[in-house]
């Protein structure tokens, strides 16, 4: 009989599809790229990468003089100079003449941190290129979340905002009116997410313990993760000095 599994559905490193959107890439106001259908590569398992066939550019692409570590998934690399409104932006752009799937090898890739803008159709892109197998839900819950550090009840909600995105374990995010903000420090600490955006962090001081980078929100999240705005989510994995409790149960544990 097939046993219960934690992942289901993982992309295989090295897989290849054609995308199914239009994306485009800008430096300055300039126009890099613009792809009705590019390939989508998968380096690993997580999120693919945009590749463009040669006519997709709009800027000058040279052989670049330093080399670049080969990819596990695709093989060695060439680096190329991406040359677009009279600037050169080193390194910029890459191909893999060895690639497994023949549609790759005289594709292009982009540095996703090169370029200030990315679009898909005529929505702004953040941190990497979207997945199209990953689906966000943020729902309103009822259910019993308490966080306890250093014996101490940091916070107690039965109002969280479960989120629940493919591939990963459940969050629960609180409101601050249920979190002791008192013992919650804000950090320099920030990550981005191209489904949920930019969060900012807090350090956690309770019963005599410092937990740092171990508290997370979303103050002006993306559209499909509206509800997470202003609350809290708490990463038991980190410590196990953060303990969570849902519905009496321990989770999330290092």
């Amino acid at each position: 009989m097939p046993e219960i599994v934690d992942s289901p559905f993982v992309i295989a490193p090295g897989t290849v599809q054609r995308g199914q959107t239009r994306i485009r890439a800008f430096s300055e106001g300039e126009l890099v790229v613009d792809a009705v259908s590019p390939l989508l590569v998968w380096e690993h398992p997580y999120f693919p990468r945009y590749f463009f066939a040669p006519a997709d550019l709009e800027a000058e692409v040279r052989p670049a003089a330093d080399s670049a570590r080969p990819s596990k998934a695709l093989g060695p690399v060439e680096p190329f100079d991406v040359v677009v409104g009279g600037r050169t932006l080193p390194g910029a752009a890459q191909r893999y003449p060895e690639a497994p799937v023949e549609a790759v090898r005289e594709a292009y890739a982009l540095t996703w941190t090169a370029f200030d803008t990315w679009l898909e159709e005529d929505e702004v892109l953040h941190t990497h290129a979207r997945s199209p197998y990953v689906r966000i839900d943020a729902l309103p819950s009822s259910r019993h979340v308490r966080v306890v550090v250093g014996g101490e009840v940091v916070a107690e909600s039965h109002r969280p905002v479960v989120l629940t995105e493919t591939g990963l374990q459940p969050r629960f995010y609180l409101p601050r009116v249920d979190v002791r903000m008192d013992l919650l420090t804000p950090t320099d600490t920030a990550s981005h997410c191209p489904y949920k955006g930019e969060a900012s962090y807090w350090t956690v001081d309770a019963g005599g313990t410092q937990l740092v980078d171990v508290a997370w929100g979303y103050d002006t999240p993306l559209p499909e993760s509206t509800r997470l705005a202003g609350l809290v989510c708490f990463w038991p994995e980190k410590t196990a000095d953060l303990e969570l409790y849902v519905d009496g149960e321990r989770v999330g544990r290092p």
